[in-house]
C-alpha cells in the first residue's frame, strides 16, 4: 500500500485520533526517506545482501533482532521497531533513527565476529534529555547527535570496548567515541573523527 492510500485511508474514518494520524505521517515521512535517499554503503554487503542486526536497549528492556535492509533497501517494518527500541529512555520520545548508523554498528557487529546482541545505553536522545545530561556531565555534546537519531552508545559482551573502538576506527565511516570508564563505545553517523 502506498504512503497516499495509507493516508486517504486514515482521513476516511470517522473519528481520526490525531496522534495517530500525527505518528502515522511521520513513519510514512520517514519510509519515504529510508527508500530514498543514497546511502553509501559503509562496506561490502554481506553475501546474501540479507543485513541483520540485533540489540537490546539496557534502560528500557527492548529488543531488536533481525532483518532490517535487504540489498539497498531499507525494511520500514524494521526500523518502526528500532525506533522504538531506541527511542528516549528518559522520556519515551521516538524518532527516527538514521539507517546509517545502523549500517555503522551491523558492521563493526559483523567484523567483530561477536554472536551476541549489542547492549545500548543510549540512542536516540531528545533536546530536553541532552539538556539534563550536559548539566552533570561535560562529556555530553550540546549539539549531540543522539537529538538527530544519527547516534549509539553500545557495547558487546563478548566483545573487549577496546577491539569495538578499533574495528569502527577502521571503517571510517563517522564518528567514535571510547568512554573506558563508562564501558561504552560511541558510534555516530556524523563526519569520521574520533575521540
Amino acid at each position: 500500500m502506498t504512503s497516499d492510500l495509507v493516508l486517504e485511508k486514515l482521513l476516511q474514518e470517522e473519528h481520526v485520533d490525531r496522534r495517530l494520524f500525527l505518528k502515522a505521517g511521520l513513519t510514512l515521512s520517514a519510509t519515504v526517506l529510508i527508500s530514498t535517499v543514497g546511502i553509501a554503503p559503509v562496506c561490502a554487503a554481506p553475501r546474501n545482501g540479507r543485513y541483520k542486526f540485533s540489540l537490546h536497549n539496557m534502560h528500557t528492556g527492548d529488543s531488536y533482532e533481525g532483518l532490517y535492509r535487504v540489498g539497498n533497501h531499507y525494511l520500514p517494518e524494521a526500523f518502526e521497531e528500532i525506533n522504538h527500541a531506541l527511542r528516549d529512555h528518559r522520556t519515551g520520545e521516538v524518532f527516527p533513527i538514521d539507517p546509517r548508523v545502523i549500517d555503522i554498528a551491523a558492521t563493526v557487529h559483523r567484523l567483530s565476529g561477536s554472536r551476541k546482541e549489542f547492549q545500548v545505553l543510549s540512542g536516540y536522545r531528545s533536546p530536553k534529555s541532552n539538556r539534563k545530561l550536559r548539566r552533570k556531565s561535560s562529556g555530553v555534546a550540546k549539539q549531540s547527535l543522539h537529538m538527530s537519531g544519527q547516534a549509539m552508545d553500545l557495547k558487546l559482551p563478548d566483545v573487549s570496548n577496546n577491539r569495538l573502538r578499533e574495528l569502527a576506527i577502521k571503517l571510517r565511516a563517522g564518528g567514535v567515541g571510547y568512554y573506558p570508564r563508562s564501558g561504552f563505545v560511541h558510534v555516530d553517523s556524523g563526519k569520521f573523527r574520533t575521540w
